[in-house]
């Protein structure tokens, strides 16, 4: 009895949504410790404060097939079946992200194409650091965007096999989704943007300073001509001055030497 879907539960993909899980996986899920102890008659609000206490994500390991939390707590969903309102505030938790990890997991399972686009593509932008136990029980790091990469891209989750989607591209076409644009084309449009703003504010200066520099050249043309025909007296001056300073030079100074010579010039000529 514990393990039976709820009555008012609705089939998923055409079948009942526990069997979304594997038989033998499923058998697993049932004969472990934790689904015996921690998920034993919970309900929608008390999957929350499981999901709280996540340390990391994965599905089957070891040779004996163990299932991790994170799978129990799937399969538990798949049985009690939250409302989608429910699913949706998982998704958008930021503050416990393998909270937000379950949800979206559920969300890949039962959600049709258009939900699982709508709601796990936003989960691209979330860069944190994950763990994730891989088939030998060991632990690898992984990123929130990596997981959600493989959930909409992958065939095979946490060893559930994933129904399969829709291609965006024909949502597209159907006018069923808007086309997706990233944080990266986004950050390219806001330089572009930036860019074209600053080129257009350099423009508007080289403006100006033409404008203000063509305005001086037509308003204050005779004050240069006027600079111009003052500094000419001034050279002529200074000019009329050295050649007057040149003139006044004093002549030949008589040294004994020169009057000497002088002498014994004027004694040849007398003989």
């Amino acid at each position: 009895m514990a393990n039976r879907t709820v009555k008012d539960a609705n089939s998923i993909h055409g079948t009942n949504p526990q069997y979304l899980v594997e038989k033998i996986i499923r058998t697993r899920i049932y004969e472990s410790k934790y689904w015996k102890e921690e998920c034993f008659g919970l309900t929608a609000e008390l999957v929350v404060d499981k999901a709280m206490a996540l340390k990391f994500v994965g599905g089957v390991y070891g040779g004996n097939i163990k299932p991790t939390p994170f799978l129990c707590l799937t399969l538990k969903m798949l049985q009690i079946q939250p409302e989608k309102d429910i699913i949706v505030e998982f998704i958008k938790n930021e503050d416990f992200k393998y909270v937000r990890l379950l949800g979206a997991m559920y969300m890949r399972l039962t959600g049709t194409s258009v939900d699982c686009y709508k709601y796990l593509e936003p989960l691209y932008n979330d860069y944190r650091k994950i763990k994730s136990q891989n088939r030998n029980g060991e632990f690898e790091l992984q990123h929130v965007d990596e997981f959600i990469d493989e959930l909409l891209h992958a065939e095979r989750m946490c060893d559930i096999i994933l129904p399969r989607l829709q291609k965006r591209q024909v949502l597209e076409e159907a006018e069923l989704l808007d086309t997706r644009i990233s944080a990266l084309e986004e950050d390219l449009d806001e330089v572009e943007t930036s860019d074209e703003e600053d080129e257009e504010e350099e423009k508007v200066v080289v403006l100006s300073l033409s404008t203000y520099s063509l305005h001086r050249l037509t308003v204050n043309p005779s004050p240069r001509r006027e600079r111009h025909r003052s500094k000419s007296p001034r050279r002529h001056r200074s000019r009329s001055r050295e050649r007057r300073h040149r003139s006044k030079s004093p002549g030949i100074i008589a040294t004994p030497t020169c009057i000497a010579l002088h002498q014994k010039s004027h004694m040849c000529l007398c003989l």
